[in-house]
Order: C-alpha cells, then sequence, then structure tokens
C-alpha cells in the first residue's frame, strides 16, 4: 500500500470518526431525551394541579407540551450534529410565509383548538352536534377534537372547522325537554285524546310535574283526515331517551285502549 492511499485513509478515518461520534451521541440523546418526554408529561397527568383542570383543557395541554418538548429535542440533536442552530432559525424565519401558506390548515386547526379552550362551547362527555357530525367529546387535542357516534363510529373533526360553525349541546342544561307527536281520526274528540295523553304523562316517575315544567298536551294542527297532538314534558338530562320512549310507547298504547281512532289513510285519486 502506497503512502499516499494511507494518508488518504488515515484522513477519511479522521474525518468518520468524529462524524460517528456525534451520530452515535444523538441516538443516545434521543432515546434519553423520548423517555425522559414520557417521565415530564406523566408526572404532568398525575399532578393534583393538573387533575383540578377541565377534560378538553387536560388533553390539549398534554399534546402541546409533548410536541414542545420535542420540538426542543429535535433543536438539541441537529445542535449536536454540528448545524448551526441560528442559521436553522434564520432558514425557517426566511420560509416564514411559504410555511405560513403551506400550514395554513394546520395553524388554522390550532387557533381553533385555543379558541375552543378559551370559550369552552363543549368539555369532555358532552354529547354535541357540530360541522355536520354529531357524537359524545372524548379527546380534544392541538388539531383536532374526537366524537364517538352512538354506534361506536369514531370522528375526527378539525379544530378549525368545529370552531367556525354552530354547536348545539345536548348535554350542557341539567333537564331537557322531550318534545312528542301523536295523531287520531278527526271524529274523535280532542279533550278525551288530551287527557289520556296528560294521564300517562304523570304517571311516569322520570317526567317532572311541577310549575311551568308541568306535562303539557294539546291540539296543534290536522288534516282533512286527522288531528294532531302535541305533547311536552321536562326531565333530566340523562333520562331524555328513556322519557321519549316510554312515552312514546305508553300513550300509543293507552290511545288504543280507550278505542281512539287512528287517521284514516286516503288512497291517491279518492274524492
Amino acid at each position: 500500500m502506497s503512502n499516499s492511499l494511507i494518508m488518504a485513509t488515515a484522513g477519511l478515518g479522521s474525518l468518520l470518526l468524529p462524524l460517528i461520534g456525534k451520530i452515535v451521541f444523538a441516538l443516545i440523546v434521543y432515546l434519553v431525551g423520548k423517555w425522559l418526554i414520557g417521565k415530564v408529561v406523566n408526572l404532568m397527568v398525575k399532578s393534583k394541579r393538573f387533575a383540578e383542570l377541565d377534560g378538553a383543557v387536560q388533553t390539549f395541554a398534554r399534546s402541546a407540551v409533548k410536541l414542545g418538548l420535542f420540538a426542543l429535542l429535535f433543536i438539541s440533536i441537529i445542535g449536536i450534529l454540528g448545524v448551526e442552530t441560528s442559521s436553522i432559525v434564520a432558514a425557517v424565519a426566511s420560509c416564514g410565509v411559504a410555511v405560513g401558506l403551506a400550514l395554513q390548515g394546520a395553524l388554522s386547526n390550532l387557533a381553533g383548538g385555543i379558541m375552543l379552550l378559551i370559550f369552552k362551547p363543549f368539555k369532555l362527555g358532552d354529547y354535541v352536534d357540530a360541522a355536520g357530525v354529531s357524537g359524545t367529546v372524548t379527546e380534544l387535542t392541538l388539531f383536532y377534537t374526537v366524537l364517538i357516534t352512538p354506534d361506536n363510529k369514531r370522528i375526527t373533526v378539525p379544530n378549525g372547522s368545529l370552531m367556525n360553525s354552530n354547536v348545539v349541546d345536548y348535554s350542557a342544561e341539567e333537564t331537557r325537554r322531550v318534545d312528542l307527536s301523536f295523531s287520531c281520526a278527526k271524529g274523535e274528540d280532542p279533550r278525551k285524546v288530551q287527557e289520556i295523553m296528560l294521564g300517562v304523562m304523570a304517571k311516569h316517575e322520570k317526567v317532572m310535574k311541577e310549575g311551568d315544567k308541568a306535562p303539557f298536551a294539546r291540539l296543534s294542527g290536522g288534516t282533512n283526515d286527522s288531528m294532531q297532538f302535541a305533547g311536552r314534558v321536562w326531565c333530566n338530562n340523562a333520562d331524555y331517551w328513556d322519557v321519549y320512549f316510554d312515552l312514546t310507547q305508553g300513550i300509543t298504547e293507552a290511545l288504543g285502549a280507550a278505542g281512539v281512532q287512528a287517521p284514516a289513510f286516503r288512497v291517491i285519486g279518492d274524492k
């Protein structure tokens, strides 16, 4: 082997060894940093002050802290590899407009998540209707809100879309009104139908019966063949569907038992 080849090999080795050392050190820092981030996040989650926060704030804060710590870890690794962090900052600043345009949707979702935390149109566990979907809110992250539908489908909604849409929170109030509708033949006695409906409503143990939340039943409209009756009762929010289905079935059975006739069906073309 010639002296020039030996010198070239030695020179290459002197260049590679420091680089390999930096890569190994950077890998160690990444693994240790990842482990420390997990520990920090776990300690934060288990703290008493964190437990006192609203559920939506908890999920948002956890994802924000985790993202911020990983960003610091990435910058540290870049510095270990010998890249000047000041040059990275300058490059990011010079590309700020392009990055902002490229991440416009993501930044909109981030801003939407912050606004949701500030104004709190709903909280974790609420059943909401927003952005064209309905479900129970189970998670609020930096960029998305997760809903679970009654049939157990998982819907991920961008925070930007959620913040810019109308939100109907069915779980926000302690009480809720149940609206019912029944029809009968035109020749029936309206007062008799009303009394039957009120009687069934009054017997239900989950229906509120006092003051302005007392059961209500009145004739609300009709056609040439039928009369339409509206029924309204109030109950605790958690009892809504029990009351709705119980009264729907109970009033239908009571009307049938009392001989109240259903509306006649008119065949198309009949006069």
